[in-house]
């Protein structure tokens, strides 16, 4: 197996400390690869990166409609957010909207992402629970979907249960690819997952962008699902989270979502492609790197990049007293990455 490019390098001083290898793939909704860097044919669990298509069946089923809800709880479907206020509090407020609890989340207990979070709720006395998993909202969309057709909310994770299974064929169509047949594994929160290559994944981005081959109902549930991340970027993730600050950035021209083991995946309507990206050591400091520098090439997205925040691609290493020692940077490989978009 040949080892793919290093994507990003990290320096400390005057040397290269660490290489971080992955793979990037460009795809647009015709089907044409535009852009590839290493091996887009090799299987990845895309993880949650995969949760704005997840959230499509929300639209579909018409659960999202039934229980009224806005685009702060679609933006909610799509995230991993930092367990702030905000998250926990719309989190409830949704399983109340169903006559639940967060006894009825299926994803688990964490911590919040932020330590101000946490110590927050050590000075009430409180534990996390389900609602500050930073997959809650996901699984509140799961749930959704369940009751409004008809079926069990219990076990609603499992990979036979007929919400799973209609979103496993959703993803499915969109990329192109049946998942039937393919590895299965169990995400973080307890979702299942498949094995996709990253080509077949950027397809479905560019297609979730566009609408390009889909039924009208498909093409709008996608454009309520991107128009909601657009517009509620803090549900996605929240304070100083980068898939947060790149949507902001991008002030509609794309939706950016990450994630575990280094995947992140993007959408770009105007360019009418999709982004797909792993780094082989899971390292999520480099696929921020990556993804940045990504779309700072995309020719329509130029200029925007031009005038926004330079650790979207470039971060700084610092070290315990705050003082910059390094950097977070772009290889060659990227650095030479060439984009032209289809005429």
């Amino acid at each position: 197996m040949n080892a793919n490019p290093v994507l990003v390098e990290v320096t400390r001083g005057e040397m290269v400390e660490s290489r971080h290898r992955g793979a990037v793939a460009l795809v647009h909704s015709n089907g044409q690869t535009i852009a590839r860097i290493g091996d887009i044919t090799r299987l990845i669990y895309p993880r949650s990166a995969l949760k704005p298509l997840q959230a499509l069946h929300l639209i579909e089923s018409g659960a999202a409609a039934a229980y009224q809800l806005g685009e702060r709880e679609i933006a909610l479907a799509c995230a991993s957010h930092n367990a702030e206020e905000q998250h926990v509090t719309a989190v409830i407020q949704w399983l109340k909207r169903l006559g639940l609890d967060e006894s009825a989340l299926e994803c688990g207990a964490h911590s919040p992402r932020r330590s101000f979070d946490r110590e927050a709720l050590l000075s009430q006395g409180k534990k996390p629970g389900p609602a500050h998993n930073n997959c809650s909202g996901k699984h509140c969309g799961f749930l959704t979907a369940a009751l409004h057709e008809g079926h069990p909310p219990q076990a609603y994770i499992a990979r036979e249960h007929p919400v799973q299974q209609a979103v496993m064929a959703l993803i499915g169509e969109l990329a192109g690819r049946s998942l039937k047949g393919t590895p299965h594994g169990i995400d973080g929160c307890g979702i299942p997952v498949a094995g996709i290559p990253l080509e077949h994944l950027a397809r479905a981005f560019a297609r979730f962008a566009t609408g390009d081959s889909l039924t009208g109902g498909r093409a709008s549930a996608a454009r309520q699902v991107y128009d909601a991340m657009v517009n509620e970027p803090f549900m996605v993730a929240g304070t100083n989270r980068w898939c947060t600050k790149a949507i902001e950035t991008g002030r509609g021209a794309f939706i950016v979502k990450t994630g575990a083991e280094g995947v992140y995946c993007a959408a770009v309507p105007e360019a009418g492609i999709g982004v797909a990206l792993k780094i082989d050591d899971g390292a999520h400091r480099a696929s921020e790197c990556a993804m940045g520098t990504v779309l700072s090439n995309i020719p329509c997205l130029k200029s925007l990049f031009a005038d926004s925040p330079a650790d979207l691609i470039r971060a700084p290493v610092n070290n315990v007293v705050g003082k910059t020692v390094g950097e977070i940077a772009p290889g060659p490989a990227l650095q030479e990455l060439m984009i032209t978009i289809p005429g």
